[in-house]
């Protein structure tokens, strides 16, 4: 789509400072470490705990500085936290699988249905419940998490990594896996964003420009049907910088189905190729957000489930679409969907994906 700047590519990782700390210990007594990236005015934030990205610092268009990304100030709070994902890297399989179940080659499966009856985000005990292994690169941090043959239903030994680098401001997230036996496999991260700054209210007034043509409607169970649907004349058509809340609120079926948006989009484009996918403009603060991705998809999500039971950075309740998600990713139940781009991973194939967040303002 020719309107959509393009954001500036990754470059080397200069100028950026790591520093490491103990942030606490789970349960168990495992010790959890965190990972503080600076580069320039840019601060972010990881940890070990569910790969999460905790914390995004970033000046807006005057120099003032907020966090703009949804979160805890202490582990223990990630640690209760068993409904929002904040910030995780969510796997082994991300998004929705219908009834928990898939077949290959012939063999069924069954992850355990956590989401009415189906799938959410690898089931009960996905990536974003456990302490990955860490170890420091040039610019950030590489995260990896081996899950065992047959944990959460899911088939194959998989050794997922996922590493965060920042330079300038861009943050970039690079994703592989390895299986020792046919699987299943899609990798995302669920940060919450609010442009305005975590403790700043709803997200209705940002404005939203998608890189989509298309986007997969979904049922009642919020499941793909299996289409992409264009998205001209309707309140999915993001082609524009449009204001996020201006037609939330329509009489639309799939509206009402997610509660607002919580949707899949089919990102123009080469997949396997690094393009733009979206770009979210706060107009008060003058913050932008640019996401590209070499995924086929990005599901973006309101918040429409945040229910203001979980106390956040400030003291405030995360409340209904006080953050949105850009989750890139390859469709929801793409193990049952043959028309949609494949989500099986072999032995002896790697899976690579990346994904880039550039934070920026208008002025």
């Amino acid at each position: 789509m020719k309107t959509l700047a393009t954001a500036p590519k990754f470059k080397a990782f200069a100028h950026v400072e790591v520093r490491m700390s103990v942030w606490g210990h789970t349960a168990e007594g495992v010790a959890v470490p965190i990972y503080t990236l600076t580069s320039g005015k840019t601060e972010v934030r990881v940890t070990a705990y569910g790969a999460k990205l905790v914390s995004v610092r970033t000046p807006d268009s005057t120099g003032k500085v907020a966090d703009i990304v949804l979160g805890y100030d202490r582990l223990e709070d990630y640690l209760n936290d068993n409904d929002t994902h904040f910030g995780s890297i969510v796997g082994r399989f991300g998004n929705r699988i219908a009834m928990g179940r898939f077949s290959i080659d012939g063999t069924q499966y069954q992850v355990p249905q956590n989401n009415g009856t189906n799938a959410l985000h690898g089931g009960p005990m996905g990536f974003g419940r456990h302490v990955w292994q860490a170890a420091e690169v040039p610019g950030g941090v590489e995260f990896t998490h081996v899950s065992p043959d047959g944990f959460m239903g899911f088939p194959g030994t998989l050794t997922a990594k996922v590493k965060y680098t920042l330079s300038g401001n861009t943050l970039r997230l690079d994703y592989s896996a390895t299986t020792d036996k046919a699987t299943v496999v899609n990798l995302t991260n669920h940060a919450y964003f609010n442009l305005r700054g975590d403790d700043q209210g709803d997200i209705l007034g940002e404005q939203l420009q998608l890189n989509a043509d298309y986007m997969t409607p979904v049922d009642a169970n919020l499941i793909p049907t299996g289409e992409l649907a264009s998205v001209a004349g309707t309140p999915f058509d993001f082609r524009k910088p449009t204001v996020v809340g201006l037609r939330i609120g329509e009489a639309n079926q799939q509206l009402e189905l997610g509660g607002g948006y919580d949707h899949n989009f089919v990102v123009n484009g080469q997949a396997g190729t690094l393009r733009v996918a979206a770009i979210m403009t706060e107009p008060e603060s003058g913050r932008t957000l640019t996401v590209e991705t070499t995924e086929p998809g990005v599901q973006f999500y309101t918040g429409n489930f945040l229910m203001g039971v979980f106390t956040g950075r400030h003291g405030i309740k995360y409340g209904k679409r006080t953050g949105f998600c850009l989750e890139t990713q390859h469709y929801p139940d793409s193990p049952n969907q043959p028309n949609f781009p494949s989500t099986l991973l072999k032995p002896g194939e790697t899976l690579h994906s990346t994904t880039t967040f550039t934070f920026g303002t208008t002025k």
